[in-house]
C-alpha cells in the first residue's frame, strides 16, 4: 500500500491523496486549492498525476476545497466511477456548477479590469460529465470500489452526507484495514448526527485542522450570538456574516431561529444572500434522515427550522444589489466563508468602512485569505483591488465550527492507537500539525508522520 498527497499536505485547502492497493490506484477527494490566486489557479488546472492511471474517485464530502477539482478529471479524460453519500451527490451537483461560474464571473472582471487574466480550471460541460460518473453509496452498506477493495461510508458528522471512508482489502494474504477521516465532525452539534467513533485500522489517514486549539463549548453559541446581535442593533448597525453555503449558513440560521423561538434577539430582517446557500438550504430539507434529535424535536414544535419571521432567501442579482440601499439594522449572511469571492465582498465593500456595523466570523479562515486579514484586523484591506478602511467591529464565534478541535481529535487518535502501526496527518497547517503529532506520541501512538505533498508514504 503507497498513499501520496497531492493537496492538504501541511494546507488546509486542496484535499487530494492518492491510494495504490495491490496494483490498483483510488483517489481520495480532488478538491481545490484556495491560497494565492495565481497558485491557486495553476494547481487548480493542472493535476500532478495520470487521470487514466486513477481506476476510482472517493469522495468525503461536497466542501470545494474536496470535491472542487472533480471537473478537471473529466475534462482530461476520466472515465471511471465517483464515489460517495447519496446527500454529498446532491450537493455537488449545485456546488460543482456554482463553481464554475464563479470562476467564468472572475476571469471576466479580470479581463474588464485589465489585470492578470486567470483561466476557469473548468466550464459547465466538464461539471456535467463528471456528474455522470456520481453513484452514491448510503452509510453502513459496505461496497466493492474495486475488485478486493471493500469501502464502507461512516458518519463524519462536519457537513451533510460528509463520510469517513473505511478500506478493507488483503495483502500478502493477510486482512487490512485503512480509513481515511475526510473532515471529523464535532459532536453534539445542533443538526446533523454525532461523528461515528472507529476503534480499529491499521493505517489512518486523519484531519488536524484544529490540531493546536480547542474551540469554544457548543452550548456557549447561543449566549455569544445573542449578545451580538443585541450590540449591533444598538448600535443601529448591519451584521454582516461571511458563510461557508453549506451547514455553517444552515447551523447559524438555526441558531436565529432558537434565539427567536426564546424571545432572545429583536426581530430583525435577516437576508440569505447567496444562490447557492438557498439551494443547499432545499438539499438540507430533502435530507432530514441525517438530523439529530436537537433539530427534530424543533421542527415538530415551530416547524422548518431554516424559517424566520423576517427571513429572505435572494436568488437574484437585483434583490442583492437593493441591500446595498438598506439602512436599517439588519443580518446579512452571504457567501464565500473565506471572502475570497462571491456577493459578500460586496457587501463587505460597502459595510467595512462603518463603524456601526459588525462583521462576524463563523467558519475557519486559511492564510492569505481576504477573512483571514480580517479576522487579525488589519487596518486596511482589498476588496476588488481597492484598499478599504476596516472601521466595523469585528467578532469571531468559534463555536460554530464544523471541525473537531484539539481534544476530539486526541479522543479519535485513542482510540485507534492500539492497532494503529502508522497515523498520517493532513489538512492543517503548520502549527496544527506540530502540535497534534507531539501529544499523539505522547499518548502511544506508535508512528505519526506528518504527510509531506508529492512525498509518497508506505502502509
Amino acid at each position: 500500500m503507497k498513499i501520496t498527497s497531492y493537496g492538504a499536505a501541511r494546507e488546509v485547502t486542496g484535499s487530494r491523496h492518492l491510494v495504490e492497493i495491490n496494483g490498483k490506484k483510488i483517489l481520495f477527494d480532488c478538491g481545490m486549492v484556495q491560497s494565492r490566486r495565481e497558485e491557486s489557479a495553476d494547481r487548480n488546472s493542472k493535476l500532478p498525476f495520470s487521470v487514466r492511471d486513477i481506476d476510482a474517485v472517493v469522495l468525503s464530502h461536497a466542501h470545494i476545497d474536496h470535491s472542487g477539482t472533480l471537473p478537471v478529471l473529466a475534462k482530461n479524460g476520466y472515465d471511471g466511477i465517483v464515489y460517495c453519500t447519496p446527500a454529498t451527490r446532491d450537493l455537488c451537483a449545485i456546488m460543482l456548477m456554482d463553481s464554475s461560474h464563479i470562476q467564468q464571473k472572475d476571469a471576466e472582471w479580470l479581463s474588464k479590469k485589465n489585470q492578470s487574466f486567470v483561466a476557469p480550471a473548468y466550464d459547465d460541460g466538464d461539471v456535467h460529465n463528471i456528474m455522470k460518473k456520481f453513484v452514491g453509496i448510503p452509510f453502513d452498506l459496505p461496497f466493492q470500489v474495486l475488485p478486493g477493495i471493500t469501502l464502507t461510508f461512516k458518519e463524519a458528522g462536519h457537513v451533510l452526507g460528509s463520510a469517513m471512508c473505511q478500506v478493507e482489502f488483503e495483502e500478502n494474504g493477510r486482512p487490512r484495514k485503512y480509513l481515511f477521516s475526510g473532515d471529523i465532525g464535532r459532536k453534539n452539534m445542533a443538526i446533523l448526527r454525532d461523528p461515528w467513533e472507529p476503534t480499529d485500522a491499521d493505517i489512518v489517514m486523519m484531519e488536524s485542522t484544529y490540531g493546536n486549539r480547542e474551540h469554544d463549548p457548543i452550548e456557549t453559541l447561543d449566549d455569544e450570538l445573542a449578545e451580538i446581535v443585541n450590540e449591533t442593533h444598538k448600535k443601529k448597525g448591519k451584521l454582516i456574516v461571511p458563510s461557508f453555503a453549506l451547514e455553517r449558513a444552515q447551523e447559524f440560521v438555526f441558531a436565529l431561529k432558537r434565539l427567536e423561538i426564546k424571545k432572545r434577539i429583536p426581530h430583525l430582517p435577516v437576508y440569505v444572500d447567496s444562490p447557492l446557500t438557498v439551494n443547499i438550504t432545499e438539499v438540507f430539507r430533502l435530507h432530514a434522515d441525517s438530523f439529530d434529535d436537537e433539530i427534530r424535536a424543533v421542527m415538530e414544535d415551530s416547524g422548518d427550522p431554516f424559517e424566520l419571521n423576517q427571513i429572505s432567501y435572494i436568488r437574484s442579482a437585483w434583490a442583492s444589489k437593493e441591500l446595498n440601499d438598506k439602512e436599517d439594522p439588519c443580518i446579512i449572511i452571504s457567501a464565500a466563508g473565506m471572502c475570497e469571492h462571491g456577493r459578500i465582498l460586496h457587501h463587505l465593500k460597502n459595510n467595512i468602512e462603518d463603524e456601526r456595523n459588525t462583521v462576524l466570523i463563523i467558519g475557519f479562515q486559511a492564510k492569505h485569505t481576504l477573512g483571514r486579514k480580517i479576522v487579525e484586523r488589519e487596518q486596511e484591506v482589498k476588496i476588488f483591488g481597492v484598499k478599504h478602511q476596516l472601521l466595523a467591529e469585528v467578532k469571531v464565534l468559534n463555536s460554530l465550527s464544523a471541525h473537531a478541535g484539539r481534544s476530539d481529535l486526541l479522543d479519535f487518535a485513542e482510540k485507534l492507537k492500539d492497532r494503529a502501526e502508522k497515523f498520517i496527518l493532513v489538512h492543517g497547517e503548520d502549527e496544527s500539525l506540530n502540535a497534534l503529532k507531539e501529544e499523539m506520541e505522547k499518548m502511544g501512538c506508535k508512528e505519526v508522520i506528518i504527510q509531506e505533498r508529492g512525498k509518497p508514504v508506505e502502509g
